[in-house]
């Protein structure tokens, strides 16, 4: 029986591992990403990579060095790689479409960044139906507005805590 949940990894890219500019706690981070696609791989879950699209100039533009996924984070066979232009991964792939062909009824989010990307596809997967975990030391951000990026996903996670699934990763069953 296949699973009803898919793993959604959101803008693990290279631009945002980049030695120069890290997000918060970038090793741990990809560790924790590294560790999860493992598991959900093992336990026959779809795993759904997601690619933020910049614009000219930007360091993750289509096709650049920074747009690439964050070794060792690689497609494996049956896994999904969906390339977006939106901070909200339904908005522009056809995510939905293909959680919906395969059955997919709950999707555990992680990945970058916490307060635009991981936050709009959390919402996004909520107004498609769809059960949401969020893997809360599972995302990350930049420091912005005042606040460290320790406070941003601190928030973010206080923001879906009465509406998803919070947990962290060590902590996070596939089956």
């Amino acid at each position: 029986m296949e699973s009803t949940t898919a793993l959604v990894v959101i803008d693990a890219q290279k631009n945002m591992f980049d030695p120069g500019n890290p997000v918060a706690s970038a090793d741990a981070m990809l560790e924790r990403l590294t560790a999860l696609v493992a598991r959900a791989r093992m336990a026959g879950m779809l795993v759904v990579f997601v690619r933020n699209c910049g614009g000219p100039a930007d360091p993750d533009q289509r096709g650049t060095p920074g747009w690439d996924l964050q070794p060792p984070l690689e497609p494996g066979e049956g896994d999904l790689v969906l390339d977006k232009t939106t901070s909200n991964a339904f908005e522009s792939t056809r995510l939905g479409e293909a959680l919906a062909a395969r059955g997919i009824t709950k999707v555990v989010i992680a990945g970058l960044q916490s307060d635009f990307c991981v936050r709009a596809t959390a919402h996004g997967a909520m107004a498609h139906g769809l059960g949401v975990t969020l893997v809360s030391d599972a995302h990350s951000t930049y420091p912005g507005g005042g606040r460290s990026a320790a406070e941003i996903i601190a928030t973010v996670n206080a923001d879906f805590a009465d509406r998803a699934r919070l947990i962290t990763a060590e902590k996070l069953k596939f089956h």
